[in-house]
């Protein structure tokens, strides 16, 4: 019960982290390509995971771990980064929040699959009704139903997402959670590289401030910082269950989007969040 305390605790400020992800990344896009942003901030991750691995003389992982690793970094590490600042060039980030309420959905099909977890029944309902709930509520507020270019970005970014959080989790009891996204951010970094030189900026004496300002929230807290916590809730208190809390990021992405973004926040965002954080507590106690 204390490790599930732990892990919930954990997953809840891994969240609290990502909910800027998406407003950062908006913001970034407005003076870095999409291929770029990718790069770079995964070229500053990992030179910071690297000096933290070297520091605390991490043993290397073993040839299976490198399998699944390369799994986490195709996921959180090149998958969801990209195609969400792809999205994001043509899409608010109010929008993609949509998107990002099926994340506990996919989180918890691919612990199915690949931690071989098996959720109750009635926790199925409570993340499905908290994951329709935030899903009426972002189509609301956009007044958007079709299904556009960016649309189909965001719905592959959740599901390499999904993986990468369920591969990651499984990796993190034993090999750590902050070792894990360390390890994937090096593994990438070789192709991280390429990618930053090749979209480099032609010039970069035109590029707003708030664009070098989203780049290094992305980098050190989304890439980085906000995993040491996500992934040791994960492995802690179980893929699926901890999976749920990311209901709650959309909310929270909301609201810095009316801070930073000037986004209004209605009152049936005030409701609807207080039903779903009902979800996320009722999906916890019939996991």
């Amino acid at each position: 019960m204390k490790h599930l305390q732990t892990g919930w605790l954990h997953g809840f400020i891994g969240v609290a982290i990502f909910a800027g992800s998406m407003p950062a990344t908006r913001v970034a896009v407005e003076g870095f390509s999409p291929e770029f942003l990718t790069g770079a901030r995964a070229c500053i991750a990992a030179i910071l995971a690297f000096i933290l691995l070297c520091l605390l003389k991490q043993p290397k992982p073993s040839l299976k771990q490198l399998k699944s690793l390369c799994i986490v970094s195709a996921g959180v590490v090149i998958g969801f980064p990209l195609f969400t600042a792809l999205a994001l060039q043509t899409q608010t980030a109010a929008n993609s929040l949509i998107f990002v309420a099926l994340l506990p959905l996919a989180t918890a099909f691919f612990a199915v699959i690949r931690a071989k977890e098996m959720p109750k029944s009635s926790f199925w309902l409570y993340a499905g009704i908290g994951s329709a709930l935030v899903t009426f509520f972002m189509l609301w507020q956009s007044g958007t139903y079709g299904v556009s270019r960016s649309d189909l970005y965001m719905i592959i970014a959740v599901l390499l997402c999904g993986l990468g959080y369920a591969e990651g989790g499984v990796l993190s009891r034993t090999v750590g959670g902050w070792q894990v996204i360390c390890w994937a951010l090096i593994i990438a970094l070789p192709l991280m590289l390429p990618i930053c030189w090749l979209y480099l900026p032609s010039s970069f004496q035109q590029i707003p401030t708030s664009a070098y300002l989203g780049l290094a929230y992305v980098s050190i807290f989304s890439m980085l910082i906000g995993f040491f916590f996500w992934y040791k809730g994960l492995a802690l208190g179980g893929i699926a269950k901890i999976g749920q809390i990311q209901l709650i990021q959309p909310f929270i992405g909301l609201m810095l989007c009316a801070f930073l973004l000037n986004e209004q926040i209605s009152l049936l965002m005030i409701v609807i969040s207080l039903a779903v954080m009902g979800c996320v507590v009722m999906a916890k106690k019939h996991a």
